[in-house]
């Protein structure tokens, strides 16, 4: 697909690793395609919506897609807990903060309790259609106990980094 990989993925064990910019499906492909390059198995959240369809169910399945309720944040946030604690070998949650593939201002913090129950490094991830460049930020984001801190810190760093979502106009930092 004319991708280049500009890093490596991290050798944690288990961790979150932020995808953005999400402003289309094909942000899925791209890297699921990535992962796989590598060798690995993303963990990706898919709205339960989607496992109402005998055939997609099953593809997510082999994808090892996590359901989630979006209706109730600590829901979510509990069973994908669950799903990283009872799990075996590597276990690399990818979250889009943006929750959606439009355009928002104030990102979602659910990567920040997930990571701090865990107690497992996040990761700065991106793709950037405009250079066709995808990579992961080799240094874990150092997290604080504020999310919101936190998280508008992590838009800044999107911001900085100049990266181009598919769709431009639905992509946010402030």
């Amino acid at each position: 697909m004319g991708w280049k990989l500009e890093t490596k993925l991290p050798k944690d064990e288990k961790c979150v690793v932020l995808g953005v910019p999400h402003t289309s499906f094909w942000d899925f492909v791209v890297v699921y395609g990535y992962f796989r390059m590598e060798g690995e198995h993303p963990r990706i959240m898919v709205k339960k919506e989607w496992y109402s369809w005998p055939i997609i169910k099953s593809l997510l399945k082999v994808f090892k897609c996590i359901p989630v309720d979006r209706q109730n944040g600590a829901t979510v946030i509990r069973s994908v807990v669950s799903e990283m604690e009872k799990s075996e070998g590597k276990f690399m949650l990818c979250i889009c903060p943006e929750g959606t593939r439009k355009p928002v201002r104030k990102w979602k913090m659910g990567y920040h309790a997930i990571a701090k129950e865990i107690g497992c490094n996040v990761y700065l991830g991106y793709f950037d259609w405009k250079r066709k460049t995808m990579g992961i930020l080799e240094e874990p984001f150092p997290l604080t106990d504020d999310p919101r801190k936190d998280t508008d810190a992590i838009q800044l760093k999107y911001e900085e980094l100049g990266v181009v979502g598919k769709h431009p106009e639905r992509f946010l930092t402030r």
